[in-house]
């Protein structure tokens, strides 16, 4: 028996290491852009959710600095009891509008807001359907719900198709989950097909709209728009971090769905409310998107500028199939990961390697921003030819 239960950790880490799995913050300094200072370093910045360049925007600023001004720098306790500002509400009411739903509830975060969607939307009695490469907080959500949980194939509709033959009929209600767009990946899910699928064995679908919000449709409203699903009945879930440039996350659906939240969801219930600064931001975030689309026309600009360049300079790079702003390119061992990452690094450009257990093969992950120029392109993939 051994004398220290905590003795496993020691042996755990150097797992972690042996394996090139370990993980330590970089420390980015100043303000959010794509340029950064990291550990002393000017790099450009391929690094970041910030689709829309907004996070580092004077008029999200100043919305917030106006919001702690009025009213403080904490919401206090949760939105039942002492947490709930008028702000709240208007940011609700924003993104039902860009969502062309019924009502939308704000969360502290994405993740808590598919925690607590999936576990107050099915339990013991229930079967939950996930795309295997779905991101962890819908993994841990439907895990936690308690209820039966089955992973498809990714996209894989023939697949799931015969799941839902064979198991929908032994279960009270049935949830399908599924990100829209695969963030480690870039590639987005087949939607109108599982909207069919959930119609046919009578499921519900949850979508999550985290990497799609303010990047894809044609007013930015996301993936259910980018398809022409807008109206349908569904489950959207977002955050506001990414492309919104802010910090929470939000379900958007009909008025009854939210309504059952505000009782039943647990990560609403008993969190604190999002601050009024990052509440105000990401109010400020969505008039920006809704009123200067040229942004999201140029982040998609400098997609296809990249896309370009590499399919005429590197036609060999093993590039994932990818319809966002996220480009992957896949190497063939942790290890050989890191090495590209670093010579990445020293040459100026911040790309981070993405290892196991966070997604089934090592790749360097590059995302865009609508603020890259041309330049910061162009070095990117300079830099690519030099180690590949």
């Amino acid at each position: 028996m051994p004398t220290n239960p905590y003795a496993w950790l020691d042996e755990s880490l150097a797992t972690i290491h042996r394996a090139d799995w370990y993980r330590s913050v970089q420390t980015i300094h100043g303000r959010p852009g794509a340029t950064v200072v990291l550990a002393g370093q000017e790099v450009i910045n391929f690094g970041s959710n910030d689709y829309l360049g907004l996070a580092g925007d004077m008029r999200l600023i100043a919305a917030a600095i106006t919001a702690i001004a009025e009213f403080g720098t904490s919401s206090t306790g949760s939105r039942l009891l002492s947490g709930h500002r008028e702000l709240h509400r208007e940011l609700e009411e924003a993104i039902a509008s860009t969502k062309q739903t019924e009502d939308a509830l704000v969360f502290s975060s994405g993740y808590l807001a598919n925690l607590g969607t999936i576990t107050a939307l099915v339990g013991k009695r229930d079967l939950i359907l996930s795309d295997q490469y779905n991101h962890s907080s819908l993994k841990n959500g439907a895990i936690l719900s308690g209820a039966a949980v089955v992973e498809y194939p990714h996209c894989d509709l023939a697949v799931l198709k015969t799941q839902l033959s064979q198991q929908r009929q032994n279960y009270r209600r049935c949830l399908i989950l599924t990100d829209t767009v695969f963030s480690m990946d870039g590639d987005l899910c087949p939607m109108p097909a599982l909207l069919d699928l959930a119609d046919e064995f009578n499921c519900m679908l949850l979508v999550d709209e985290a990497h799609a919000t303010g990047v894809l449709g044609k007013t930015g409203a996301g993936c259910v728009e980018h398809f022409g699903c807008t109206g349908k009945q569904l489950i959207q879930i977002g955050t506001l971090s990414k492309a919104l440039g802010s910090l929470g996350g939000y379900v958007a659906g009909s008025s009854t769905l939210i309504d059952f939240l505000r009782n039943r969801a647990p990560t609403w219930i008993y969190t604190t409310g999002l601050s009024p600064a990052d509440t105000a931001a990401a109010l400020a975030a969505i008039k920006i998107v809704q009123q200067e689309p040229q942004r999201r026309a140029q982040l998609w600009e400098n997609v296809h500028y990249l896309k370009n360049l590499l399919e005429q300079q590197l036609p060999n790079l093993k590039l994932l199939r990818s319809e966002s702003p996220i480009l992957c390119f896949q190497l063939s061992s942790a290890t050989d990961a890191l090495k590209a990452g670093k010579q990445l690094r020293d040459a100026g450009i911040f790309a981070p390697a993405i290892r196991p257990p966070t997604v089934p093969t090592s790749r360097i992950r590059i995302s865009l921003m609508a603020t890259h120029e041309a330049a910061h392109i162009e070095k990117l993939v300079a830099v690519l030819k030099d180690i590949c």
